[in-house]
């Protein structure tokens, strides 16, 4: 018989939710853990995978509805010969569900979906010089970059390829930890972690003439969960978004979910015990191994621990899974300089460039300073394919709350 799948209860107090998107359509083949469908809820969004095995029958909400009541069955599987006609088993009662948490607090969720507001200015008694408090704005979703030179070029920065979400869509989803509870203590280590924080950069270059646009990094945690994007917009020629999901823990951060997108392609890498890659190939997991979004706080974060790390002469190792494999790189530490900053002025910030990989998977190189001043965020992020092919973000403003 055919088995009913229900609007999953996502949270203790979840009455209803929003079917957001469909991830599979009727007739496609289903397995026991399969993301199927992204469900938004008034705190979160989250991905939902199937528990049993069989074949779609019948999509019984579309994508788009809201208010889709708790247990209201939604779709339905069959097994091999059934007609999608069949009539439903009774769906387990306690069926396990699975769901991933995207990182998004009710509060923010509110934002995200409010008009911007003005920015208020910060005071100086709140703020370092160089920091600012961000105005109560919504989450911005993604833009993405010029394809060849320059979004490979960003994908090579991060380490990684790209992908940005659609300006509407939340970041891509991770497990919400089960050790979470509400009234647990925060553990003492995190204290050493930035609070939510987004810098914006004034992009310039040449990709067959001159280049202009805008990008940004971002940061927010919740706990111990973590989420950080790069975000990369080039008006109608290209955006593209990076976006990291994981785990702060005492040795740094573990990401678990990594997804870039570049206009309407989206490409990803799971990591667990191992790495999936996004042709579903799964690699040994190399310890502390970052992605293209996370490296930037988790570098920022060991400098801060460790400032002798980072001083001219000395080199940084980090294996980085991108949806096509894991590599380790190796940046050296140039020297120090003084940058012009559009806003902030001039700056002292250390010039990090990686070497050649043995086996490279693009043209691209990517340079990044770093400043101690300014919490050992990436001030500068210069991407290069050739002599006349290159992308220079230079940050504008470095807001925190």
């Amino acid at each position: 018989m055919a088995i009913e799948i229900l609007m999953p209860a996502l949270s203790p107090t979840m009455e209803e939710g929003t079917l957001a998107k469909w991830l599979v359509k009727e007739g496609d083949t289903v397995k026991s853990g399969q993301i199927i469908a992204e469900i938004e809820t008034d705190k979160a969004t989250m991905e939902f995978e199937a528990v049993d095995e069989g074949t779609v029958g019948k999509l019984l909400v579309a994508e788009g509805t809201a208010g889709v009541k708790v247990n209201t069955p939604i779709a339905t599987l069959i097994a091999e010969g059934e007609s999608a006609d069949a009539a439903p088993a009774a769906a387990p009662a306690a069926a396990p569900e699975r769901p991933t948490a995207r990182l998004e607090t009710a509060q923010q969720a509110a934002r995200r979906q409010a008009a911007r507001a003005p920015r208020p200015r910060p005071s100086a008694s709140d703020a370092s010089p160089a920091i600012e408090r961000p105005a109560e704005t919504p989450n911005e979703a993604p833009a993405e970059p010029p394809e060849g030179a320059a979004s490979q070029a960003v994908a090579a920065a991060s380490a990684a390829e790209p992908a940005a979400e659609p300006a509407d869509a939340a970041p891509p989803a991770v497990p919400t930890p089960a050790h979470a509870g509400a009234s647990a203590a925060p553990p003492a280590y995190l204290a050493g972690w930035p609070a939510d924080t987004r810098l914006t950069y004034q992009l310039g270059g040449n990709y067959r003439g001159e280049l202009h646009g805008n990008a940004q990094v971002l940061w927010q945690r919740e706990g111990t969960r973590y989420q950080a994007a790069v975000q990369i917009d080039l008006g109608l020629l290209l955006s593209l978004r990076f976006t990291s999901q994981g785990e702060i823990t005492e040795r740094g951060l573990k990401p678990e979910v990594y997804e870039e997108q570049v206009r309407q392609r989206r490409r990803g890498v799971r990591m667990g015990d191992d790495v999936r890659l996004n042709n579903g190939e799964r690699v040994p997991r190399p310890e502390d191994v970052q992605d293209t979004a996370s490296q930037f706080v988790e570098m920022g974060h060991r400098f801060a621990t460790d400032p002798a790390a980072l001083k001219a002469g000395s080199e940084i190792r980090l294996w980085l899974a991108r949806p096509g494999g894991v590599d380790q790189w190796t940046y050296d530490v140039v020297g120090e300089d003084t940058l012009q900053l559009p806003r902030l002025g001039a700056v002292p910030a250390f010039h990090l460039k990686p070497r050649p990989l043995d086996k490279p998977r693009g043209p691209i190189q990517a340079e990044i300073w770093i400043a101690p001043s300014v919490q050992y965020l990436p001030v500068r992020i210069r991407l290069t394919q050739g002599p006349d092919t290159y992308m220079d973000l230079m940050v504008e403003t470095i807001e925190q709350r």
